[in-house]
């Protein structure tokens, strides 16, 4: 039985609204932290004219494989293992990276290394759309969001939500300019940014 994720399925219909518009112009997406596989077979089956590339970490990527094996459209290619702390990564060339629902679940060292990576494998001009919770100068958009910080916190003291503002400073230090931050359902945002070309 393939892992599935009921996160995956609710928020994917939100999330390629905006990847239509933020990706249009782009060739080839890296996804990072592509985990159960289900946001990767949707957007590439939904987005034909991208070459989409899955990653995970070595643990999760028998159950990635497997998804990719039995649903996966043409343009979705097999999965590369990738820790965003090993540099370099195992990419020459994308002009968009996609991550979602993975900056929470890292440690403030593999943040910093994420945009890092990006800067060193996103193409110019290129993009970077990535969904999940953030903090707004410091307050949680919304009590449940708080409440998961404190579970996420309780899980893994070096994990929780990270603080929108230290995430636009990383990405500027990368050449990156946010150019969106949309609002999506159950309290997520979708941020976007592109390096000019």
């Amino acid at each position: 039985m393939l892992a599935f994720s009921e996160a995956c399925e609710r928020n994917q219909g939100p999330i390629l609204e905006v990847l239509t518009g933020a990706l249009a112009a782009s060739r080839a997406v890296l996804e990072i932290g592509s985990g159960t596989g289900q946001h990767a077979v949707h957007f590439a089956r939904h987005l034909p004219h991208l070459k989409w590339q899955p990653t995970e970490r070595a643990a999760g990527l028998a159950a990635l494989d497997a998804r990719i094996a039995l649903e996966g459209p043409p343009n979705l290619a097999a999965a590369l293992e990738l820790d965003v702390r090993a540099q370099p990564w195992p990419v020459a060339f994308c002009d968009a990276v996609f991550s979602a629902n993975t900056l929470h679940i890292m440690a403030w060292e593999a943040v910093e290394d994420f945009f890092r990576g990006v800067g060193r494998v996103l193409a110019a001009p290129g993009v970077l759309c990535v969904y999940g919770p953030f903090r707004y100068r410091g307050a949680y958009t919304s009590d449940s969001n708080a409440e998961f910080d404190r579970l996420l916190r309780g899980r893994d003291a070096a994990s929780g939500i990270r603080d929108f503002e230290a995430l636009v400073r990383l990405a500027g230090a990368q050449g990156l300019e946010l150019s969106a931050d949309h609002a999506m359902p159950a309290n997520n945002r979708t941020l976007v940014w592109r390096r000019p070309g």
